[in-house]
């Protein structure tokens, strides 16, 4: 928690936040954490929430900019805990274990992948590698901004590093020819070995304390485990069949680091072993799940599994975009409640468990005073077919408006639609009104 505490106060708010008052009357208000607001208002100011409640009980500033949103719905902005926009990759096609390559240094912040997620309402987006390894290295959380740099989107730890958690996988994915382990008890093998080396650098470093001479050779590799057994750094973890399920938990247990399970595609199979073990979820629900054979007993009512057993408050969801794409981000949480999750869990596991995932629940996930002010307005209910995403708010800033035709390409069309560039010779056109 202090750690969750110290976060919300290092954050500078970017140029870019509008710092007039802004005032959204009228909306339909789900705080997430509360109840229901009908004829709500939404007050922005510095780019954080100044105050949310009925327009009968909450006085609106003078001098604030009045937007009326009678009809519309307001909630909380997305947040994905396991996205690949970006296009970067991590330690793929390398050796097995890597906790010390960083994917703050293979993001592409100016992908158009970023505003397709803005399209579809994601403020927030924990980006990592593949899957292909045991351990592919440190993922990175992202405001989901337009920004020049990556540092501009990056989330930060009270020591001003770039904040994110450590990807690593078992099942299938990490098998293969030497070095990789090619069984699934030789990863569990390779996964402690590298646990006990950075354990023992870890007592090193608490030994030598201050005394430079007696510190071991810097490790980029066991610092970064060193970060996850400390506690700094959550482990992201993907897994599928129950059994692979219950070697993580065996190892989060040994190694004492804290977990969250993503796809967890046997969920249903493991609920009261997940829940025993407070394991939060980041599962992934679609209705084509391609040929991964390990992922074949996917079921869409894991969700409704964890909540029965007590798992509410453990329950997320994520996009693994491309898997999904994330402008169809709200049809999963409407899948899980079609196969019995409920309502309210359903969009706390699309904001505020999503954002306790990633440490930033103190300041996202939820509309209330204080918390960034990002949101997203809607045509309609969050879980209808029908409804559309008309805005999304980052920080008090609009970065996606329905009603502008570029952006409107971005919500609506195919493969390529919305690039920057089509070209930069003659006969493919770079021309302003070509884009």
């Amino acid at each position: 928690m202090l750690l969750r505490l110290l976060a919300l106060t290092c954050f500078a708010l970017p140029a870019s936040a509008q710092l007039e008052t802004q005032a959204f009357v009228g909306a339909r208000v789900i705080p997430i954490r509360g109840p229901l607001i009908d004829d709500g208002v939404v007050i922005v100011e510095n780019g954080r929430l100044r105050a949310v409640g009925r327009r009968a009980d909450t006085p609106i500033p003078a001098g604030a900019r009045v937007r009326e949103l009678a009809g519309k719905t307001i909630m909380p902005g997305l947040v994905d805990a396991h996205s690949h926009v970006g296009g970067g990759w991590g330690a793929d096609s390398s050796a097995p274990i890597q906790p010390n390559v960083r994917m703050l240094d293979a993001v592409d912040c100016r992908d158009s992948g970023f505003q397709r997620a803005q399209a579809g309402g994601i403020t927030t987006l924990n980006v990592m590698s593949g899957s292909g390894h045991l351990l592919s290295g440190q993922t990175i959380y992202l405001k989901n901004k337009d920004a020049r740099t990556i540092e501009e989107m990056a989330y930060a730890f009270p020591d001003g590093s770039p904040m994110g958690g450590m990807k690593m996988a078992n099942g299938t994915n990490s098998h293969g020819e030497p070095p990789f382990p090619g069984t699934r008890g030789k990863s569990a093998a390779l996964v402690r070995e590298n646990f006990i080396a950075a354990q023992e650098y870890q007592r090193k470093l608490r030994e030598a304390g201050d005394d430079a001479s007696k510190r071991p050779s810097r490790d980029l590799a066991l610092e970064g485990l060193v970060e996850v057994l400390e506690g700094k750094r959550i482990v992201h973890h993907h897994t599928h069949r129950h059994d692979d399920i219950q070697t993580v938990l065996r190892l989060s247990k040994e190694f004492g680091f804290r977990v969250v399970l993503h796809h967890v595609s046997e969920a249903w199979m493991m609920a009261d072993e997940i829940v025993a073990a407070q394991a939060p979820c980041s599962l992934i629900v679609i209705d084509t799940p391609g040929g991964k054979l390990e992922a074949v007993h996917l079921d869409a009512k894991s969700a409704a599994a964890l909540e029965q057993r007590g798992g509410k408050d453990l329950i997320a969801f994520h996009t693994d975009d491309w898997i999904t794409d994330g402008r169809l981000f709200l049809r999963s949480a409407a899948l899980a409640v079609r196969a019995g999750l409920s309502r309210e869990t359903a969009l706390a596991g699309l904001t505020i468990n999503a954002a306790r995932q990633l440490d930033l629940d103190a300041r996202i996930g939820s509309l209330e005073p204080g918390k960034d002010a990002d949101f997203i307005v809607l045509s309609g209910d969050p879980l209808s077919v029908y409804t559309r995403i008309e805005e999304t708010w980052v920080q008090g800033t609009r970065v996606f408006d329905l009603q502008d035709p570029k952006d409107r390409l971005w919500a609506e069309g195919g493969w390529g639609a919305g690039m920057d560039r089509a070209g930069n010779i003659c006969c493919l056109g770079d021309r302003e009104e070509d884009r």
